[in-house]
């Protein structure tokens, strides 16, 4: 199979430790001792590679987790978090949108490289070509025993399901939660069917959008799948394959549907936070990293794992109460603005991992070189548009940050410094869903990001040398990698 895609931009300056302690303090929480708790086993040697847990979040903002500023969702978990590890303040997704990014996350290249689709739908004929060695290949080759649980979204049917791309198992929706059934799926013959829906509707080609499938492997496993359940079962099922997998060498993919809209909270989640109905999404999502944490305490292997938490890109904050925050970021999910591709970015590795937040760039796409490097498995240096950086330097001995510059699509950013050629806004109204046009800048827009988050003064005609060069930059980079 072949594919194709597209592209977009963001900044602010975190609230540091302080805060952090701050608010855990006023959560009733507290810093994780250095040693393992009693009546817990005795971690791992640290000898051996780390375990490896991605959790991957859907569409959160920058601003909707409480160490970024959040004031409507509690999130005391993901707070702790970074305290308790490394926090990046420049964390960039590889697209604004959801399957552009999943393709950057996973194999360390930008998605138009692959002939990828920046979102893919349940009538697309493409997804990530089998012959891609992912993350989870590369770790698969190494002894890791790896399983994807939650949102795919690079190919529902066969040859790209997460089973044919370097997984051992998968339990999830194959793509976004407002989309709708493929009747080429696969149905199981113990399928649970919901809402009325009856076998031979689903064979004869029944479709209902926001009516997706839960799948397990490569069989759907019920229809629809109850949204309100899903964050709390992808949470069950993952604590139950650290548990099996303790005595091995793992890498867990936890991709959460969520907040992705339309937005779905379990029962004791529902109401509960002052941010409304997006807000208890939020808070159930921080509920289920503190259920993961105390899973690896419990499996006697915290400190041989290696946590990363991050999102796929900005929020959809045209749904408004529905949708989330870039905080002081400017643009949303699918913009080359900031609040499109800067996300949220914790890595959390007791003993291993100084905590401390780093002002520097770093990528998701940098986490295939990244995982390679601690693990010692096997990076496609010689693969074509492979640009990932291995950040172990900056995460186990404060070195710089080897990512120096990124790539936007529409836009470039090298150093403090970043030009917009073409910028678009969404509306605001969820209703309408109207985009204003694609604006294309015959000089291009020109944004210190170090002291302009926001990205709103033009300094372009005060530094046109700055420009120049950022323009040639931009330019080297699409001709080379």
């Amino acid at each position: 199979m072949k594919r194709d895609l597209f592209f977009l931009p963001f900044t602010w300056a975190l609230p540091k430790l302080l805060l952090l302690a701050a608010l855990l303090s006023a959560a009733g929480l507290s810093p994780q001792p250095t040693v393992a708790d009693e009546g817990h086993r005795t971690d791992r040697s640290s000898k051996q590679p780390p375990n490896v847990i991605l959790i991957f979040i859907d569409d959160l903002g920058y601003g909707d987790v409480g160490f970024n500023g959040a004031t409507g969702p509690r999130t005391p978990h993901l707070d702790q978090m970074a305290t308790e590890g490394m926090l990046f303040t420049d964390f960039y997704v590889g697209c604004p949108v959801c399957s552009g990014s999943r393709t950057a996350l996973l194999t360390g290249i930008h998605y138009q490289r692959l002939n990828m689709d920046a979102v893919l739908f349940p009538n697309s004929q493409k997804g990530l070509h089998p012959n891609e060695v992912t993350i989870a290949e590369m770790l698969g080759a190494i002894g890791y025993r790896t399983t994807c649980i939650g949102k795919w979204h690079l190919g529902h049917l066969p040859p790209c399901l997460p089973t044919m791309q370097g997984f051992d198992s998968y339990y999830g929706i194959p793509y976004s939660n407002d989309m709708w059934i493929d009747p080429a799926n696969k149905l199981s013959e113990q399928i649970v069917l919901r809402e009325g829906i009856t076998l031979e509707q689903l064979q004869s080609g029944h479709k209902h959008m926001n009516w997706v499938p839960l799948m397990r492997d490569e069989e759907i496993i019920e229809y629809p799948a109850d949204q309100t359940t899903l964050t709390k079962r992808y949470t069950e099922e993952a604590v139950k394959w650290i548990r099996a997998r303790k005595e091995e060498s793992f890498f867990l993919y936890l991709a959460h549907n969520m907040p992705h809209a339309p937005v779905f909270a379990s029962k004791e989640f529902q109401g509960r936070s002052a941010g409304g109905r997006y807000g208890d999404v939020i808070e159930e999502v921080d509920w289920s990293v503190g259920k993961i944490i105390t899973a690896l305490k419990e499996a006697g292997v915290e400190k041989n794992t290696l946590v990363v938490f991050t999102s796929d890109n900005g929020p959809w904050s045209m749904f408004g109460p529905h949708g989330g925050t870039t905080g002081p970021l400017r643009g949303e999910k699918g913009t080359s603005w900031e609040g499109g591709f800067r996300v949220p970015g914790i890595f959390r590795w007791p003993g291993r991992i100084k905590p401390g937040v780093v002002d520097a760039l770093a990528a998701n796409l940098d986490l295939y070189a990244t995982f390679a490097s601690l693990a010692k498995g096997r990076e496609p240096k010689k693969k074509p548009g492979y640009i990932s950086k291995d950040l172990s330097g900056v995460l186990l001995r404060s070195e710089p940050s080897p990512r120096k510059t990124w790539f936007y699509g529409a836009a470039y950013r090298s150093g403090n410094y970043k030009i917009h050629l073409t910028t678009k806004k969404r509306s605001s109204n969820p209703d309408t869903r109207k985009r204003e046009p694609v604006g294309r800048h015959n000089q291009p827009l020109l944004f210190d990001l170090s002291k302009d988050i926001g990205e709103r003064i033009n300094i372009a005609a005060d530094h046109p040398e700055i420009v120049a060069r950022l323009v040639k930059e931009m330019a080297e980079f699409r001709s080379g990698n």
